[in-house]
């Protein structure tokens, strides 16, 4: 039995159950992990809270292959990250740094199309609706004065001194 199993490039802590074991993994929560943990069941019949050291190597494959492709073991649409993703209309799951560089491309693609919710991301305003009158003032700098330059200007120079 192994403490330490890994899984799509990550160690997870192998005396969890299944379930918890993979939401280490980010674009995995607590509800996702357990509908993965019931579709390995489904597949396996093997306990969906059994400890993720307890699995053997094939079972481990199974497992990363219905975190990368869960249509293909009947997960619901509805529990994946990508719907009717943008370039090929697929649903997908992305996971890890997957996650992240869709994200980037996509805010990136909604910037050079000018779209509202891109001008709002490049602004770094709220996207979604939000009021703006007394919050989300905080995004750029400070006004005023600040206390180095309040110090230097109060403090006699040097050269002043010997100018008579």
């Amino acid at each position: 039995m192994k403490s330490i199993v890994r899984i799509s490039g990550k160690d997870l802590n192998g005396e969890l159950p299944v379930y918890r074991a993979l939401t280490a993994l980010k674009g995995i929560g607590d509800r996702l992990g357990k509908v993965f943990a019931i579709a390995f069941e489904q597949k396996t019949k093997i306990p969906f809270d059994s400890k993720l050291s307890a699995l053997s190597e094939q079972n481990v494959a199974v497992l990363e292959d219905l975190i990368i492709n869960p249509a293909k073991y009947n997960v619901p649409s509805w529990c994946l990250n990508h719907r009717k993703e943008y370039v090929t209309g697929m649903d997908k799951h992305l996971i890890m740094s997957d996650l992240d560089f869709d994200l980037r491309n996509t805010l990136k693609r909604l910037g050079e199309i000018r779209s509202y919710r891109g001008l709002r991301h490049a602004w770094g305003l709220p996207v979604r609706g939000q009021r703006t009158k007394s919050t989300h003032r905080g995004k750029g700098g400070t006004v005023g004065v600040l206390k180095k330059d309040i110090a230097q200007a109060a403090a006699p120079k040097k050269d002043d001194k010997g100018a008579k």
